[in-house]
């Protein structure tokens, strides 16, 4: 395969990309075609790794208002109602709503997907499920598993047990949820637990870290510190961190140091941060989100993910990271015209740092070639018009294949 004539991640020069085997070979202004090389012409498109959902809920999937929608708008009540649904979980429940999630995700361009998976379950029906699923999709995409405690770890009966049979199970990397647990002491000895037990099984760690308005919801300077202090670094990740967005600044300055040091990344979730935070609050609303903005000038990962798709938290969501990265960047106040044109890396690159797969992710010559084209020149122009994904391209094979829509404009003004 050649693709000619492409910009590459916002590049102002074109260049032509060839594939073969599966991997990038070459990268160059010019190539030519070889006999019979299917050629993709590529002229004023852009060309972009894959788009990266690194934190999504799965096994909830398509279950908004079902058995209830959630009427209040907070995390609590989507708790609530989840924990009755899951009640009545089959694998081929799960499977079937986890692959239309995940079909949809591939038709918007993603590739790379981390999924937490409830395992407040003591039967773990829903990570029995993810784990067959994750085998028969992963010729056309990398998903990752999470095993994270809705209901928490020391706060549900045998909690740690039915983690640690999670991590036997084959999960990816070890979550927590430590600001629903009981009590401050619970939280903080529930992240010494799974952070011991994901050293022990060799595991990432994605923790659902201060997910509340609460400026004394302070887990992630635990967190950090273990991340440090253990050696795991930049293998740990903070999903959503929302109270960080209460914190006042002096406290924030401290912390700081501390999550530079750590090499930890960040995960935040925009539309679903948004329709939560700040639900009890009368005025002035707090936006609900992390700080983005400051988390990038200090030089920190960060990375945004999509997190529901119609289930008790969330009764949207398309399997777009479009969406995400558009809500992310108003509320984030990143729309200088660099941070719009930039912004994909939130949604690619960063994403697959937090999700160690950097290694084989990204076009250069030599990585396997996954990539998708969009429909325009550069992502500024791409995000703002909400160009179409003309192809996604995974291990050299086309996944994706979109034809423009037509449209008659027969305005006369």
């Amino acid at each position: 395969m050649l693709i000619k004539n492409v910009h590459i991640q916002n590049e102002s020069e074109t260049k032509d990309v060839k594939i073969e085997d599966g991997k990038f070979v070459k990268i160059a202004p010019t190539i030519e075609a070889s006999e019979n090389e299917q050629v993709i012409d590529a002229t004023d498109k852009l060309l972009l790794p894959p788009f990266v959902d690194p934190h999504v809920h799965l096994d909830a999937t398509m279950t908004a208002g079902d058995p209830e929608w959630n009427q209040t708008g907070t995390l609590f009540d989507g708790i609530r109602i989840w924990s009755e649904r899951k009640k009545t979980l089959t694998i081929d429940d799960v499977k079937t709503r986890a692959k239309q999630a995940i079909k949809t995700q591939v038709a918007n361009g993603i590739q790379f997907v981390r999924s937490h998976v409830d395992v407040t379950d003591p039967n773990l029906t829903a990570l029995k499920a993810l784990i067959e699923v994750r085998e028969e999709v992963k010729d056309q995409v990398e998903l990752q598993l999470v095993a994270f405690p809705q209901e928490g770890i020391l706060s549900f009966p045998n909690g740690k047990e039915l983690m640690t049979e999670a991590a036997d199970l084959g999960v990816d990397a070890i979550g927590g949820i430590p600001h629903f647990e009981f009590t401050r002491e619970y939280a903080v000895e529930s992240l010494n637990f799974l952070v011991k037990l994901a050293q022990q099984k060799n595991k990432l760690v994605d923790v659902h870290c201060d997910e509340i308005d609460d400026p004394q919801s302070r887990s992630l300077e635990t967190l950090a510190t273990l991340a440090l202090e253990t050696g795991m670094g930049d293998k740990v990740t903070a999903s959503h961190t929302t109270a960080m967005g209460s914190y006042n600044d002096a406290y924030t300055y401290k912390l700081f140091r501390l999550l530079k040091m750590s090499h930890i990344n960040f995960i935040a979730n925009p539309l679903v941060n948004t329709n939560l935070g700040g639900r009890f609050d009368t005025y002035p609303k707090r936006r609900g989100m992390t700080r983005v903005k400051e988390l990038k000038e200090a030089g920190i990962n960060v990375a945004f993910g999509e997190d529901d798709i119609k289930d008790p938290w969330y009764p949207m969501g398309n399997g777009n990271m479009l969406d995400a990265l558009h809500m992310g960047l108003h509320v984030g106040h990143l729309m200088g015209y660099d941070d719009i044109m930039n912004s994909y890396q939130l949604v690619t690159t960063n994403g697959a740092g937090a999700m160690h797969v950097s290694d084989h992710y990204g076009i250069e010559e030599g990585k396997p070639a996954n990539c998708i084209i969009m429909n325009n020149d550069n992502f500024y122009n791409a995000l703002n018009e909400r160009s179409e994904i003309l192809y996604s391209i995974h291990n050299g094979e086309v996944l994706v294949e979109t034809t423009p829509k037509k449209v008659t404009n027969n305005f006369k003004g």
